[in-house]
């Protein structure tokens, strides 16, 4: 899961991480309010999307010169200006995609007076078991670009579970920022600080893009992304409580309600299957006879037939889905149970594009004969290689 900047300071400001003065704003109204409450006279307006590159992005409405998503204002006024070009446009950056994502909050900050930029990031480095802590003096720039262009420049620590964070990894940080005297302390406190945060919220990504050092050698968090485990916000109500469902896809949000493991993808053949690495090697097979596949979606290895039937209604809400691929092995799960539910969906929301289901395994010839005494024109398939071929052609053939 994933949470606005403003909220991810309001959390770091609770582990004594400094942050600059700012107050989030639903509307033009909340936003001068919120510049009125800061010392100014300079004040930065920034758009509140779950995604980076804001700076640097477009908004669609606006013209191809107008400002970014992060804005300078040297007055209230300005601000004032600033939240009406913003607030209800689309946002068009790097990591949101052509159709770009519409602003709905802003987040006004008091203005700093910056020497230098740094970057700094926690991550689980699924390679090692460990927490990462990843570290660049060219905080400001995407490090996609930084580890392209000069990764010398990047310096990656992990941390031994058994441990936990030593004043080891606190001094390595500030020797790889290349600080020094007071500032270097201030940096081997901000690590400990980042890492106690980390372990407490069960993040999985905690990222400080710029983390700044100010004209008075004070260290700020200038911006931060943070996003979490989702199977652990049952321990954390209040965090579950900051998200912000207008920033999710529709699809992948009717699909947190039943448990499934739902990710849209571009294609135009729906996928439904029982396993995450089955679903995987589904989508390659489908894609090796050329076709690519419109979602992900893994319904578990206990789904109930309620929960099939909501797996097949969120793919055919999909308008993209030209086919539809089953493929089911049937360990835990019962062939007969999928069966049910795919007859149910189909019936109920009239299915109208081919459908191929391969079942395998428990209770398969129960399955089998449910779908085909349903009286749907449901296509059977005898392995996973007959089931791609098959609604691979049946979708060329529809096109």
């Amino acid at each position: 899961m994933n949470i606005h900047e403003y909220q991810a300071k309001d959390l770091l400001k609770t582990y004594g991480i400094a942050v600059p003065a700012g107050y989030p704003a639903l509307s033009v109204e909340e936003a001068v309010d919120a510049a009125r409450r800061l010392p100014g006279p300079l004040y930065v307006v920034k758009a509140q999307i779950h995604a980076g590159g804001r700076g640097k992005g477009k908004f669609k409405e606006l013209p191809a010169d107008a400002k970014g998503g992060v804005r300078l204002a040297k007055s209230v006024e300005e601000v004032e200006a600033n939240a009406r070009e913003m607030l209800g446009n689309t946002l068009v950056t790097v990591q949101t995609g052509a159709a770009g994502k519409q602003v709905n909050r802003l987040y006004v900050t008091d203005g700093v007076d910056i020497a230098s930029e740094y970057y700094l990031a926690l991550l689980v480095d699924r390679a090692s078991g460990r927490i990462a802590l990843v570290v660049s003096t060219e905080g400001g720039m995407s490090i996609e670009d930084v580890a392209h262009e000069t990764p010398e420049k990047i310096t990656t620590l992990t941390i031994d579970p058994a441990t936990g964070f030593m004043p080891h990894h606190g001094r390595a940080v500030a020797f790889a920022l290349k600080l020094k005297g007071d500032t270097a302390k201030q940096a081997q406190r901000l690590a400990k600080q980042l890492y106690d945060a980390f372990i407490a919220l069960d993040c999985s990504m905690l990222e400080i893009n710029p983390l700044v050092e100010t004209d008075k050698g004070d260290l700020l968090v200038l911006d931060t992304k943070m996003s979490f485990d989702s199977n652990a916000l049952y321990r954390h109500a209040d965090i579950e409580a900051l998200r912000d469902e207008t920033e999710e896809d529709p699809m992948e949000l009717e699909a947190s309600k039943y448990d499934l493991a739902y990710i849209k993808l571009d294609g135009n053949i729906g996928c439904m299957v029982n396993g995450a690495g089955l679903a995987m090697a589904t989508m390659d097979i489908i894609k090796l006879n050329g076709a690519f596949p419109a979602n992900f979606l893994d319904v578990g290895g206990g789904a109930s037939k309620e929960k099939v039937t909501a797996a097949f209604k969120i793919i055919l809400s999909d308008p993209a889905v030209k086919g539809i691929l089953v493929n089911i092995f049937g360990g835990i799960m019962r062939c007969d149970v999928i069966a049910e539910g795919i007859v149910a969906a189909a019936r109920e929301v009239s299915l109208s594009v081919p459908l191929v289901v391969r079942l395998e395994g428990t209770n398969v010839q129960q399955g089998k004969a449910i779908l085909a005494s349903s009286g749907l024109p449901i296509i059977p398939a005898d392995d996973l290689g007959d089931a791609a071929r098959k609604i691979v052609g049946e979708v060329k053939e529809a096109a």
